[in-house]
């Protein structure tokens, strides 16, 4: 029998809403096993937002500083690598800019994803890519309506590479 997306997904996924606060994400994100959330709306998956997008808003030259980050709107001290400009130093004035902007600004809409009858070698093709450096695969079942809001399909589960690891692992040995 075929290994399918299906049968890798986790179904209890964790999203975001277009319309929450940066702040808000990475407060969950610094809590979080994994770096990303899909922004879902309504049920469709809409787009996703990472680590790296979240904190490339606070990084405007190339010289990196860690800071705590623990003023309001945050709820609690997190820390992050900040590429601090020493020619202008308006760092904190970023940081609370951007801070209360909707993830909507800042998630990726044009999201990689899989439906659940999907076999394990087109997930390994996505998740081995070597232009996109994919970490978690989300399952979307597309509806037959047209998908005029921007939706990528119905958010039905997850995937992560360890899943998939963990997978080849254990058929690898049961065939020993």
């Amino acid at each position: 029998m075929a290994v399918t997306a299906r049968d890798l997904m986790t179904t209890d996924v964790e999203t975001v809403s277009p319309d929450d606060d940066i702040s808000e994400v990475l407060t969950r994100l610094a809590r979080a096993e994994f770096n990303g959330f899909p922004v879902v709306e309504d049920g469709d998956l809409i787009g996703i937002v990472t680590q790296s997008d979240l904190v490339d808003l606070f990084q405007p030259s190339d010289r990196t500083l860690w800071i705590p980050i623990g003023f309001p709107p945050f709820l609690e001290s997190l820390e992050y690598a900040i590429d601090l400009s020493w020619d202008e130093l308006d760092t904190g004035i970023d940081l609370v800019r951007n801070a209360g902007k909707p993830v909507r600004t800042v998630m990726t809409e044009d999201v990689v994803t899989v439906e659940p009858d999907d076999d394990l070698d087109h997930i390994l093709d996505l998740l081995a890519d070597d232009e996109r450096d994919i970490n978690r695969l989300p399952v979307v079942e597309r509806a037959e309506r047209g998908s005029a809001n921007g939706s990528n399909g119905d958010l039905v589960g997850i995937i992560a590479r360890q899943d998939v690891l963990r997978t080849v692992r254990d058929e690898r040995r049961a065939s020993e």
